[in-house]
């Protein structure tokens, strides 16, 4: 209603005026606002798919409900980034945050920290792991003289404490029967780690995704050390604050929703996406195509896993052991009420994909060897610059056709293998190499570390090679 309209009432308003104030209002004044705080990690790769491709998307907006008790309600998304675990917590713990992402240990301390302040948080979905580790890493400087774990004994090495990279390191001390002080330990995030590394202020950087895949492939880094040597699974998920979702549990349904449908589209055009995403968050398409994209590092799986909660129990003893966390009852932590309640409202089953390993992987046909590209554990892909991604059925047949492209004057993103020793998704060019160049049939075998490809190469009568060195040792006819 107008200021016009107000003054034809007189100064007795009528209550036709006033029920025509309501009507003519913008918005309607029984509308409850409700502002929703998510808290994001845009440049942790496997927390995209319930961040910001959700938000991108439009995702949430789309999947709120808006009917029952809902149907005055009016959204108010707060997307709120940050680099790591712990600023999402400080957001739950004072309520400005109500929905969170992060790794593996931060979810614990995010727990432990919720249950001893009486502002309760629960794991309610996963969205991506690796069962055996990998994506957590450390690197040095690609001019160092470190080449594996054992060579950082009293070295300068850095680590964002307090997350599931920080986690890894500790496992892996565990694990070989190390102290802790085996090498000298300061936090840096992964910007200040970075900078530090480049600039050989450091001696070794741990981080988590992506970061021990971006740096070696920004150029000035290498990888000594991946996370699936400890053969302990790690896992980012999704963290809520139980207040929230005991009275909204149709918003957090709507979320998982979100989830589900932001992964099938990751999988439907993982090139697209993968380029989509290097839009929104800035790292490199082919760095989140190497943890998200087919036979990727990552699987992207909603549904919360026993081999996962053991894990995380497991992680939970050594943080409680040093001292490095407050007490979390992890039965109260995990509720997977949510995520199976989202799934039956869909139609999808979900003790069959609770059960379920298997992950998306790459297919077709081998251009080169003309084969069909069946084996997850032998594939390659190249990239091709301004073209297609490329699938090829083993190491061998992915390097003849990176020598026939070559030849036709193409240039390339990124070329990927698959480590023979740790099973996880490698950039060729990064990889040390196993081989036999036998002019009929040529052995080509690689591996991230260079301990793992010396060892597989003196076992099997090879030679260690680089990458540039198993290019020459085949040709193009074989």
């Amino acid at each position: 209603m107008n200021v016009a309209t107000l003054m034809s009432c007189g100064s007795r308003v009528a209550p036709w005026c006033v029920a025509a104030a309501v009507m003519l209002s913008p918005v309607n004044l029984r509308a409850e606002v409700l502002e929703i705080g998510i808290g994001t990690q845009n440049t942790t790769t496997n927390t995209v798919t319930g961040g910001v491709v959700i938000k991108e998307l439009g995702l949430l907006e789309k999947n709120l409900p808006k009917t029952g008790k809902y149907k005055d309600f009016q959204y108010k998304l707060s997307w709120q980034n940050a680099t790591s675990g712990p600023p999402i917590t400080n957001g739950m713990m004072a309520n400005n945050i109500q929905i969170g992402m992060m790794g593996d240990y931060p979810l614990m301390v995010n727990g432990a920290t919720g249950q001893n302040t009486n502002n309760p948080t629960q794991l309610i979905a996963i969205i991506a792991y690796n069962a055996v580790g990998g994506g957590n890493g450390i690197v040095v400087h690609k001019d160092s003289p470190f080449y594996e774990l054992s060579d950082l004994k009293g070295k300068n090495v850095s680590v964002p404490f307090g997350s599931a990279a920080h986690g890894m390191m500790v496992t892996s001390l565990q694990k070989r029967g190390l102290p802790p002080d085996f090498w000298s330990l300061v936090s840096q995030s992964p910007e200040v780690g970075t900078t530090n590394l480049q600039e050989k202020r450091i001696d070794a950087h741990g981080d988590f995704v992506p970061f021990a895949e971006l740096l070696p492939f920004k150029g000035f880094a290498r990888k000594i050390y991946d996370g699936a040597e400890t053969k302990v699974p790690t896992f980012h998920g999704v963290t809520v604050r139980k207040d929230f979702a005991e009275k909204y549990p149709e918003i957090v349904t709507a979320y998982l929703k979100s989830l589900i449908e932001a992964n099938e589209w990751m999988r439907k055009n993982p090139k697209l996406a993968a380029e989509k995403i290097e839009e929104w968050t800035k790292i490199n398409k082919e760095v989140v195509y190497i943890f998200l994209g087919p036979g990727g590092v990552h699987t992207l799986d909603p549904t919360i896993k026993k081999l996962l909660i053991e894990s995380a129990g497991g992680s939970y003893a050594i943080l409680q052991k040093l001292n490095m966390i407050k007490p979390l009852d992890m039965g109260a932590w995990v509720n997977d009420s949510y995520i199976r309640a989202t799934y039956k409202e869909l139609g999808l089953d979900y003790d069959k994909q609770l059960a379920s390993f298997d992950t998306y992987n790459v297919t077709g046909t081998d251009p080169v060897c003309n084969v069909p590209v069946n084996d997850p554990k032998l594939v390659g892909e190249v990239w091709i610059q301004g073209g297609d991604i490329v699938p090829f059925s083993s190491p061998v047949c992915a390097l003849l056709g990176v020598k026939k492209f070559t030849k036709e004057g193409k240039k390339f993103n990124a070329v990927y293998l698959v480590d023979h020793e740790l099973g996880i998704k490698v950039f060729a060019d990064a990889a040390f190499y196993s081989i036999k160049p036998d002019a009929k049939n040529p052995v080509v075998v690689p591996f991230l570390l260079k301990k793992d490809a010396e060892a597989f190469a003196a076992k099997n009568g090879g030679k260690l090679a680089t990458f540039t060195e198993a290019l020459t040792a085949i040709n193009v006819g074989q």
